[in-house]
């Protein structure tokens, strides 16, 4: 379904703009209507949905995963959840998984005693410890190695631990949200994340939508940006032309939000007057690519069996043999599919496009 975006124009001697006070009007109005998730910018159908669930289970102590595409907002999701729940008053303590060194990363989580290894100088309180009572963000979850999962499954069931170079246990009250942008199903799957400690995570799935998804939220985040960044810039800007502001609009965003708001920064310090001068955006973008169906995957494995076998069925060097399996369950399976020397070709790629919205008319 295609999103219709309207931009209220006004006419210079050169082309129309948009002013950006009705953006920052209407996310100030969204920003009032939902207490706790103020600082989320967007009042789309999609972003809706995420603020629903999160309500919902932000009361609770339920462990929360947040799943998404790098860049989509998943640590200001985590703070709502935080700032919604019970727990508002204590600590909120984040921690993102891939930036800590694998030999760190374990005094990271739990702390260590003076002592406990090469360059342990002092005593030291590990990110449990400091959320105590409150709620600890992992980012990255799916960065965390194996050896340490075992130990990430004791504390989220047992709430105790020991520091690196201790005997004593310590006990805490924490609740934990998590959040990747990998696939946790498919790492379990490929013996590289422990299932127990997946379903452990899994009690309360919030899957963030892309920005391409959402699309009708990025004039809303432009306004945003260039509001913060002109402010911080001492500078007065307030209008974007409306080609520039289509050009946002349409334009597919692989880098989500984060990407958004680093164009928006480099804009704004290239800008001089009142109307925003936004840099030319790549023209091709490369984006992440949609999953792929098992009847695809199906597809291409028996059709890359075929090319490598120059199409020969039968055979010890055939196709049917490679799949390991005869010769007219093969010729069943192609004739399933339909798949023939003529006829098959590579699966399109699935890169997903980006629909185009249907913009007013700016003649």
């Amino acid at each position: 379904m295609h999103a219709v975006i309207q931009f209220k124009t006004r006419t210079t001697d050169f082309e129309p703009y948009v002013s950006l006070d009705q953006y920052l009007e209407a996310q100030h109005d969204a920003g009032e209507s939902r207490s706790g998730a103020e600082t989320i910018v967007g009042s789309s159908t999609a972003l809706r949905k995420v603020l629903d669930q999160i309500q919902v289970v932000a009361p609770t102590e339920s462990t929360v995963l947040i799943q998404g595409e790098t860049g989509t907002g998943k640590e200001l999701i985590a703070q709502a959840v935080h700032t919604l729940s019970r727990r508002r008053d204590r600590p909120f303590i984040k921690l993102n998984c891939a930036a800590i060194p694998l030999g760190l990363l374990e005094s990271e989580l739990f702390g260590h005693e003076r002592g406990a290894f090469t360059g342990a100088v002092a005593q030291k309180k590990g990110r449990f410890e400091a959320a105590d009572g409150g709620t600890l963000f992992l980012d990255e979850i799916g960065d965390i190695p194996l050896e340490l999962q075992a130990k990430l499954l004791r504390v989220l069931q047992e709430q105790e631990f020991e520091r690196l170079g201790s005997t004593h246990t310590q006990r805490v009250n924490v609740r934990v949200v998590a959040a990747t942008n990998q696939d946790l199903g498919g790492l379990v799957a490929e013996k590289q994340f422990r299932m127990d400690l997946y379903y452990r995570l899994n009690v309360f799935p919030v899957a963030l939508p892309p920005l391409r998804h959402r699309m009708e939220d990025i004039p809303m985040l432009v306004a945003h940006f260039i509001h913060r960044f002109a402010d911080r810039m001492a500078k007065r800007i307030g209008k974007i032309t409306s080609s520039s502001m289509e050009a946002l609009v349409t334009y597919p965003w692989p880098g989500n939000i984060r990407e958004l708001q680093n164009v928006i920064e480099r804009a704004v310090i290239l800008t001089n007057g009142e109307v925003l001068n936004l840099p030319e955006l790549p023209s091709s973008p490369a984006m992440p690519k949609e999953p792929v169906t098992l009847e695809e995957a199906e597809r291409d494995y028996i059709l890359n069996a075929l090319r490598e076998s120059n199409w020969v069925v039968g055979g010890a060097a055939g196709a049917a043999a490679r799949l390991g399996v005869k010769r007219t369950t093969l010729i069943g399976m192609m004739r399933k599919r339909g798949l023939s020397r003529d006829s098959a070709s590579p699966r399109p790629d699935r890169t997903h496009p980006f629909p185009s919205p249907r913009m007013p008319s700016l003649a």
